[in-house]
């Protein structure tokens, strides 16, 4: 579980490491209401996760839990990879990836350009994950989870508290939801200030499932956004937040999301990978409808997809 006081606390932790992302008013062409895109795919890596990267490592650095020699270790063939890997060499320490042997060549080499030693194992996340903690018992390194630890999800969080810091007040944040990191730290920094509205690709339902089962469960994944939202289950921090927080769950769908990455690039020359689409998405397609005069920020998480398919 994480509050707003762990939110804070990372931000004091990884000021300077970040970049504030700017916020974009959505024309009044497109929006009778007071839409902000909170445009974090600008951020270092090309996602919000390097917040939480960031946060944890300096955190264990801070405790004394990070051997500069053995470095840290996370099992991401994607953005969480990518992250942690900037996280730790900008400490100057190693930084161990796992990635199943299916993992395409173009995500292996931009780890290993990212400084990071790329393992490969199992045919499976699951058997690279496994891998991962194996390889973290046997060396003493530091694990960093693509979502559901603390730091990670109180280091994202910190884009709630940039939000209200820009703005002011806020009513609505939307967020896409995966694992529910992002979800969660955003939930924690708002709270008692704004509401989350969490939206999902119909195929990945991983909040919408466990609120309606009252607990984490399984889903199916498949589908555009697989690749960022592709979690099949909420983490454990994501679920707890969501439910102390009110959080609410929309779904859209692949023809949504595709529509909105489309409208994105088409009107405001965004280029964004699916999974930050989704929160558009629910704007978009009417899944989400704000009330008259209720002030909303969507967070355009990541932008690591080929632009090729715009």
């Amino acid at each position: 579980m994480i509050t707003r006081a762990d939110v804070d606390q990372a931000a004091v932790r990884i000021a300077g490491r970040i970049r504030t992302s700017p916020l974009l008013k959505l024309d009044t062409a497109h929006s009778s209401g007071d839409v902000w895109l909170k445009c974090e795919f600008l951020q270092h890596t090309g996602t919000f996760k390097a917040r939480g990267a960031l946060n944890r490592v300096l955190a264990c650095a801070e405790r004394g839990e990070l051997d500069p020699e053995i470095g840290i270790v996370v099992a991401s063939g994607g953005n969480a990879g990518l992250a942690n890997a900037y996280a730790a060499a900008s400490m100057g320490v190693p930084a161990t990836v796992f990635v199943p042997l299916s993992a395409p060549a173009v995500k292996v080499n931009k780890l290993k350009a990212a400084g990071a030693v790329v393992v490969q194992e199992g045919g499976e996340y699951a058997q690279a994950y496994d891998a991962a903690i194996a390889y973290t018992a046997e060396t003493g390194a530091v694990y960093c989870h693509a979502y559901d630890q603390p730091e990670i999800a109180a280091g994202a969080g910190t884009i709630g508290t940039e939000l209200l810091d820009q703005l002011g007040s806020l009513d609505t944040a939307i967020v896409a939801v995966g694992g529910g990191g992002l979800m969660a730290g955003i939930a924690a920094a708002l709270e008692g200030h704004a509401k989350v509205v969490a939206v999902e690709p119909a195929t990945a339902p991983t909040l919408h499932a466990a609120l309606a089962a009252g607990a984490p469960v399984d889903v199916g994944v498949s589908g555009v956004a697989a690749d960022s939202l592709g979690a099949r289950q909420i983490g454990t921090i994501g679920f707890e937040v969501a439910v102390r927080t009110g959080v609410h769950s929309v779904l859209v769908s692949d023809e949504d999301i595709i529509a909105a990455r489309t409208f994105l690039w088409e009107n405001y020359r965004m280029v964004l990978e699916h999974g930050a689409a989704a929160a558009f998405a629910a704007l978009l397609s009417g899944a989400y409808k704000p009330a008259d005069g209720e002030r909303v920020a969507v967070i355009l998480c990541g932008a690591n997809t080929d632009p090729a398919g715009l």
